[in-house]
């Protein structure tokens, strides 16, 4: 028993430091029902999929009404652009939408309330879409007049198969240290006898922006126009990473 311990503790200490620069590992060995279990964690990666478009719209006016006025025919323009191109009306969200007077002691409203300018009017929708057509779904809002867009979430399909990939790299990880393990004991790694997994949150879910920017924010709707003619923005997806911790308990013979 005492070499059995003393190999324990050496080769729990080589696996140790050999794990320090990877992710997190736990090990434990129990003499009494000849086990080893261990915790580790492993990721697995997938290009996302699905992209959650933010597209929206920012403008100002003189009075209510004809600000009002504006928005509408702003508004609709731009959901007439988007259900042109075959996006259904399911796939869209509305975010928000704001008709509010400016304070006139406001610094970032000073120099448009001395132009006369009374009240400002904002909208915005989230437009679930398949990742390959964002880049020209944004480039159709922003033409119909959606000056306060770019924003983009970016998704899987299949969430639950990466994470199932990710718990299945985890368990293998795990199976292969307990290898390890039993080989510096001197025994032969058995059966895994109970294995469990809690896939954490991903660390940042929302990648926001374009290339990791924020909204693409141009400076009136009246500019759309003239931009008409120019290419899509070149926007590529971001790659989704799913980590799981395992517990798994493995005989030993």
């Amino acid at each position: 028993m005492k070499e059995l311990a003393r190999a324990t503790s050496g080769v729990m200490a080589l696996v140790l430091c050999a794990a320090s620069g990877s992710l997190a590992q736990q090990i434990q060995i129990n003499k009494e029902n000849k086990t080893i279990a261990i915790t580790t964690s492993d990721q697995a990666e997938a290009m996302a999929d699905i992209a959650v478009l933010t597209v929206g719209f920012h403008l100002y006016g003189k009075d209510q009404d004809g600000t009002y006025a504006d928005a509408s025919k702003t508004s609709n323009a731009v959901m007439t652009a988007i259900n042109a191109v075959g996006i259904p009306k399911e796939a869209v969200e509305s975010a928000e939408q704001s008709l509010s007077p400016l304070e006139p002691n406001d610094d970032a409203d000073k120099a448009r309330y001395g132009q006369g300018i009374r009240f400002e009017f904002s909208q915005s929708w989230h437009v679930t879409v398949s990742a390959e057509v964002v880049a020209n779904i944004l480039h159709v809002a922003i033409t119909a007049g959606a000056n306060d867009s770019g924003g983009i979430q970016w998704e899987l399909k299949k969430d639950d198969a990466l994470e199932a990939e990710a718990a299945k790299k985890a368990l293998e990880h795990a199976r292969q240290i307990a290898a390890q393990m039993a080989d510096g004991l001197g025994v032969k790694l058995g059966t895994l006898v109970y294995a469990s997994n809690q896939t954490p949150p991903r660390g940042i879910l929302a990648a926001l922006g374009l290339g990791g920017g924020g909204l693409l924010n141009t400076e009136s709707a009246s500019l759309a126009g003239v931009r008409k003619n120019l290419a899509p923005l070149a926007i590529s997806p971001e790659r989704i990473t799913k980590s799981a911790t395992v517990y798994a308990v493995f005989a030993i013979e």
